[in-house]
């Protein structure tokens, strides 16, 4: 969840992220809007998992995509617990469970020296505080074994240092989330990377005792894509939603569906016009829009809405609702999307106004093609958040990984 604003809304989170990239080679195509995945077939089978759009668990969330995860105690066939409302993300990289919902006693991680693992977790707004645990994790029919996982909010480790309190409000709640975690599987394999394993990093990992420090994290104890950690269908993920009609919907059911060119269901190149954007190191590709070209730009099913500043359209009114837009009328857009390789795709995408979505019949709707805001802080950033995923197939291709079109990390669709 790279980029996006918490609000009224059940608004995804931003989680700053570090990473070592590769590149490859792909193809240019035009997205026409929701809709271009419609004719998929329905995919079935052990790597694919049912994912559902809906209120979440605080019956307020707004364009959030949860599956169901279970963990078990390392080694453990009993000492299990299955826990929905899990947030599907491809903007950011690892399981992160809130502490409330953990029924289970997960082992927390120690170093050499004896003190605890814990992590804070950057977002745009904000930071989460917790242990890393490990645990064996199951999603549909897939399993990754003794996998480093974050506990946000463990009130066990309540003792935040000040460089990682400093960074905002804390959002180690459900009721903050939105959802009972989030399933990082984003086109990176760590969530910081080498950053972390050459040195300490203020602000990410923290060796604890009576106090906490800074630490060095090996690669393979940092909080990790659990995808890359499977034994088959390894490579990425597909997420495939179907279309959503302007006025929005109550819920939206589709799937994520492991592996790329593993199995029948997954093929990279599906309807044969595919194309294939690579991202840099920080998971960024670059967006045209309005005559200017937005480098740290990003594709994330953690986010809401379709994030960008306009000065021509106008900010929403309402309580909760000023970071959203509201034009008179639903407005159409059009921009470039050019990946690290140079590949470039033209995204037409469409604004509805904000208040008028969650008026009348509406106002119990979970989905949105159209939600769209300004983004904050910046303005080299463009987010296309969930909605650019309804009615599409888009492929996250993990770093390093091999399928037929090229070489993560990549976004394909």
């Amino acid at each position: 969840m790279r980029g996006v604003l918490k609000c009224a809304l059940g608004a995804g989170l931003g989680l700053i992220v570090c990473m070592v990239a590769s590149s490859c080679d792909g193809n240019t195509d035009a997205i026409t809007g929701s809709g271009s995945g419609a004719s998929t077939p329905t995919p079935s089978g052990p790597n694919v998992a049912a994912a559902t759009v809906d209120a979440g668990p605080t019956n307020s969330s707004t364009n959030t995509l949860f599956v169901s995860v279970t963990v078990c105690v390392p080694g453990s066939t009993t000492s299990c617990q299955t826990i929905d409302n899990i947030e599907v993300d491809t903007g950011s990289y690892g399981l992160r469970i809130l502490s409330p919902v953990l029924t289970v006693a997960l082992p927390v991680q120690t170093l050499s020296s004896g003190a605890s693992l814990v992590e804070c977790t950057n977002f745009v707004q904000g930071y989460s505080w917790g242990p890393v645990v490990s645990a064996d994790v199951q999603i549909a029919g897939e399993t990754a074994s003794s996998l480093p996982v974050q506990v946000i909010g463990d009130p066990n480790f309540s003792t935040v240092p000040d460089d990682c309190s400093g960074l905002g409000m804390a959002v180690n709640t459900v009721a903050e989330f939105g959802a009972n975690g989030i399933l990082g599987v984003g086109p990176f394999i760590q969530d910081c990377g080498a950053a972390c394993a050459n040195e300490a990093v203020p602000t990410s990992y923290y060796a604890c005792t009576t106090e906490c420090t800074a630490t060095a994290v090996a690669l393979s104890a940092q909080v990790q894509n659990p995808v890359n950690s499977f034994t088959t269908d390894n490579n990425g993920v597909i997420l495939q939603l179907p279309t959503v009609a302007a006025t929005g919907a109550a819920t939206a059911s589709g799937y994520l569906i492991f592996g790329i060119d593993t199995e029948s269901n997954n093929a990279s190149n599906a309807s044969g016009t595919e194309t294939v954007l690579t991202v840099d190191d920080q998971d960024f590709l670059s967006v045209t829009f309005a005559g200017q070209t937005l480098s740290q730009s990003f594709i994330d099913s953690g986010t809401n809405g379709i994030y960008f500043n306009d000065s021509s359209l106008p900010a929403c009114t309402e309580s909760g609702l000023t970071d959203f837009y509201c034009p008179a009328s639903t407005t159409s857009f059009s921009a470039m999307l050019t990946g690290a390789n140079g590949v470039t795709a033209s995204a037409q995408f469409s604004v509805a106004n904000t208040e008028s979505l969650f008026s009348g019949s509406s106002t119990t709707f979970t989905a949105f093609a159209n939600l769209g805001g300004s983004y904050p802080g910046t303005t080299s950033t463009f987010d296309f958040g969930l909605p650019f995923y309804f009615g599409r197939r888009v492929a996250t291709a993990i770093e390093g990984y091999t399928t037929k079109v090229g070489t993560g990390p990549y976004f394909a669709f």
